[in-house]
């Protein structure tokens, strides 16, 4: 008698890749990020296109008193330009000095500035965990120019709201909302009493681990878009492009923001042959140099600057 021999078992057929879906990330549009205040949507492009450039000597001293407050003085020699009718730039020998005085705390921030008879203070004030205050202004004896602005910025789970107000009858407003996790549009409103003028704006962004793209254009004729590429955790590429449809004004910058371990290099060149360079070197610790470089071949303008920053 013949053995019994199973039969072989059914064996189904592999997958064909194609017959594998991808996996949709699933967004949860409940959750949404916080999205950063309307005014500041550029300003990763600004850290590396917008350094703060100056021509002469700069020194910088800060003095802390107690964990909270602290002094600080600032002294400033070099060249200031004044208007001409002529190409070429006129300027003059100049020198400054400011006292300023310092309040940080975790939910209220005051700076005041003293110099050259004018008087500026900021104010930043935590009303709520939500709600706060930011005050700045202006006391000098020049006519009309003294002023003063008062925001109130709300911070809610996926958006923020801001309304502000000033002299001359200026109100504004402004709103960003998240719509998904990495892409936020917001557009802003504003009333200047005084000039009988008002403006509305627009603004998008769009931000990545890698990249942040910003578009914003405004009824005062202005179209600002800008795109920053992050190459690593230390460097940075910036683009911008700003075009004034009522002036016909284009420019457009290229810069870097390059980071290393006891300094920091910034530049950019633009489209009106301007190139321009800042570095923050740190000597020690509460101790650095700066150097600062702008040169305008076309009107034959050159700027260099460096200083001394100490604080303790």
């Amino acid at each position: 008698m013949a053995a019994f021999v199973p039969p072989p078992a059914v064996v189904p057929p592999a997958a064909k890749p194609t017959d594998i879906q991808p996996q949709v990330e699933k967004v949860d549009y409940m959750t949404l990020p916080t999205p950063i205040p309307y005014e500041e949507i550029h300003r990763e492009a600004l850290m590396s296109l917008k350094p703060e450039l100056f021509e002469g000597m700069r020194f910088d001293f800060t003095k802390g008193l107690n964990q909270n407050f602290s002094l600080s003085h600032s002294l400033f020699m070099g060249p200031t330009e004044i208007p001409s009718q002529s190409s070429e730039t006129i300027k003059i020998p100049t020198s400054h000095y400011e006292f300023g005085a310092n309040f940080i705390d975790p939910k209220l921030m005051l700076f005041g500035r003293l110099s050259d008879g004018r008087v500026n203070a900021r104010l930043k004030c935590d009303l709520s965990e939500n709600l706060s205050l930011k005050a700045n202004g202006q006391l000098t004896n020049e006519p009309h120019m003294s002023h003063g602005m008062f925001n109130f910025d709300y911070k809610g789970s996926d958006y923020r709201a801001q309304f502000q107000f000033g002299n001359g009858a200026l109100f504004g407003a402004n709103y960003i909302q998240s719509v998904t996790p990495h892409l936020s549009l917001g557009g802003e409103v504003f009333w200047a009493g005084q000039h009988r003028k008002s403006g509305l704006g627009y603004a998008a962004r769009y931000n990545t681990n890698k990249m942040v793209a910003t578009g914003q254009v405004a009824s005062t004729g202005l179209v600002a878009l800008s795109y920053v590429q992050k190459v690593s955790d230390k460097v940075s590429l910036a683009s911008d492009f700003m075009y004034n449809y009522m002036s016909k004004d284009v420019t457009a910058s290229f810069g870097y923001d390059y980071i290393l371990r006891q300094c920091r290099l910034r530049g950019k060149i633009d489209s009106q042959g301007c190139i321009a360079a800042y570095l923050e070197e740190r000597l020690n610790m509460g101790l650095n140099f700066i150097l600062s470089a702008e040169l305008d071949h076309l009107k034959k303008d050159y700027k260099f600057g460096f200083g001394l920053t100490v604080g303790e």
